[in-house]
Order: structure tokens, then C-alpha cells, then sequence
């Protein structure tokens, strides 16, 4: 089995055999990085009223799903096989009802040898997995949809920005 991409170079997460492996970062510069990722929880109008009203049979809703966030993002490497454990500096997960669902957004931050766009769409996801357990009882068709990083920064490749 070949490890070349033609577009990179090298699968950095499959060794000489193939195999899968976490990638030895202990070379990299610690620099601040910071990522961001959003996604969205679709709703019936009858739960965004309910969100609205603070009438979600559960409790808060969204401050659960905040809470949930954040410690998605902290256990982000027991989740995703490859990813390292680093330190995380700062994780904010803001939550915005609006007429047709909830948009969640995480941003967040370290100071480390590698990036934390995982962390970040973790924190999103289970954010939105979190919100949808508190309001199934009112809408059990919620769907998590359009989960993605936005932005990076730091590291060997700097900013990137969602066009």
C-alpha cells in the first residue's frame, strides 16, 4: 500500500505499512492556535418557541448545550482515535436561537504543537447532540446539520478562513 497523495506528498497519519498512526508532533514550534467551527440544530417552529419562552419541559436547554460543548472539546481526543491530548486554554461555545433552529459556534484555544479543529467541531457537535437530547420530547425531527470549521490560526500554515 502507497502512502503518496499526489496533491502532498505522504499520508502523515499512515506509517511505512499503512498502518494508522498518531503523528510524532514533539519537533513543531508550540505556537497559539485557535480554530473555529459552527453548525446549526433545525427545529419545528413549536420547540424555537418553547427555546424562546424558556418553556422546554427538560430545563435550559441551551445552557446545557453550552456546557456540553465545552467538555465535548476536552474529551476530543478519547473520541477521535488520532488526535492528541493538548492543553486547552479557552473554550467558547455561544448558542442563537433563530427562527428556524439554534446556531452553535466554539472557538478554541491553546498554545501547542498542533491545531484544534477537531476540538472545535467537537465542541459543536456535541453541543448540538446535547440540545437535541433537552428538546427531543418537543421536537423528535431535529437534525444537526452543517457542522465546519470556519477558521484556523497558527501553526506552519497561519490563517485560514472559510471563503
Amino acid at each position: 500500500m502507497t502512502t503518496e497523495r499526489p496533491d502532498e506528498g505522504v499520508f502523515t497519519h499512515l506509517d511505512e505499512s499503512g498502518a494508522a498512526r498518531m503523528v510524532d508532533v514533539s519537533a513543531k514550534d508550540v505556537s497559539v492556535r485557535t480554530a473555529t467551527a459552527t453548525g446549526f440544530v433545525r427545529l419545528s417552529q413549536a420547540c424555537v418557541n418553547a427555546l424562546r419562552q424558556g418553556d422546554v419541559p427538560k430545563g435550559d436547554a441551551l445552557a446545557v448545550a453550552r456546557i456540553a460543548g465545552i467538555q465535548g472539546a476536552k474529551k476530543t481526543p478519547d473520541l477521535v482515535p488520532l488526535c492528541h491530548p493538548i492543553a486547552l486554554h479557552a473554550v467558547s461555545v455561544t448558542l442563537e436561537v433563530t427562527d428556524e433552529g439554534v446556531a452553535i459556534a466554539a472557538t478554541v484555544r491553546t498554545a501547542d504543537r498542533t491545531g484544534v479543529e477537531m476540538e472545535a467541531l467537537t465542541a459543536v457537535s456535541v453541543a448540538g447532540l446535547a440540545l437535541i437530547d433537552m428538546v427531543k420530547a418537543i421536537d423528535p425531527g431535529a437534525v444537526i446539520t452543517d457542522v465546519r470549521v470556519e477558521e484556523k490560526t497558527g501553526g506552519k500554515t497561519g490563517v485560514w478562513r472559510r471563503a
